[in-house]
């Protein structure tokens, strides 16, 4: 099971410094959620735990080695992840997609291979892509062209993935579809999967661990029961809540304040 750590880590661009000092250690085999507002550094912190973005200070540590040091192709037999709203090249189908998951597999001399094939195909049948193989991405919809780009991800048999709001310009019902799939990679078979996630039901119903950003470090973090209170959305969303216990899946249920045209607009709050 793969390992993935952060250590003082400094992050920024230029002269501006994103992410200050920061330790981290993700859970292995568990959905580890990130949250914070805007700007916060989210995704500026996922890239560099990808080796996308080279740290001013500090170190990322997968499986015990400095993953600065790492080959490419060795870490992307580790780790692969998804950054936000990928771009896919024109009239590119679902399975040429899904093939450049075994890039990191492949050389020069080697041919394309059955397990190469084998893994493609577990990927397409694992999302559901099967049927639509033959379809250019970009003519998919929002869901199932997120669900292609997350069968790359798992052609490239990595057990820790990496997600950079996976659902975002998605509709609810897709943004269900595509977490119910992240869920049931991870129970069936423990891979280990940390996202960016703007929404906090989601995030509570769908995460094992939260990590909440804040001035450019980690405010909190733990079980969502235990880190999303109406205490954490103000300080760290500068919002008025409530939270309530979602009477379906007993998470944390954020329910915010604000004027809205509703009967129990005029009672106090």
């Amino acid at each position: 099971m793969q390992t993935l750590t952060a250590n003082n880590l400094t992050l920024g661009f230029g002269d501006k410094i994103i992410i200050d000092d920061l330790d981290i250690a993700i859970p292995k085999g568990e959905i580890t959620v990130l949250i914070g507002p805007n700007g916060c550094g989210k995704s500026t912190l996922l890239r560099s735990l990808a080796r996308l973005l080279k740290p001013k200070d500090g170190n990322v540590i997968l499986n015990g080695e400095d993953i600065a040091k790492m080959r490419t192709k060795e870490v992307a037999k580790n780790l692969a992840i998804l950054p936000q709203g990928p771009v896919t090249p024109d009239g590119l189908t679902v399975y040429e997609l899904v093939k450049q998951g075994r890039h990191p597999y492949r050389q020069f001399i080697k041919q394309w291979s059955k397990e190469d094939e084998a893994a493609v195909q577990q990927a397409l049948a694992s999302t559901n892509m099967l049927d639509l193989i033959d379809q250019p991405v970009d003519s998919l919809s929002g869901g199932q062209r997120q669900r292609a780009w997350i069968a790359l991800t798992l052609a490239q048999q990595t057990d820790l993935i990496l997600l950079d709001e996976p659902t975002t310009y998605l509709d609810m019902t897709h943004q269900i579809d595509v977490l119910d799939l992240l869920f049931e990679l991870n129970e069936k078979d423990g891979r280990t999967i940390v996202m960016v996630l703007h929404d906090l039901n989601l995030a509570s119903r769908y995460a094992h661990h939260i990590i909440a950003i804040k001035d450019k470090k980690v405010f909190a973090q733990g079980k969502p029961e235990d880190t999303i209170t109406s205490e954490l959305v103000h300080d760290v969303f500068q919002m008025k809540c409530n939270i309530a216990c979602d009477p379906i899946f007993g998470t944390p249920m954020c329910i915010p304040h604000g004027r809205g045209n509703c009967i129990f607009a005029n009672i106090k709050q």
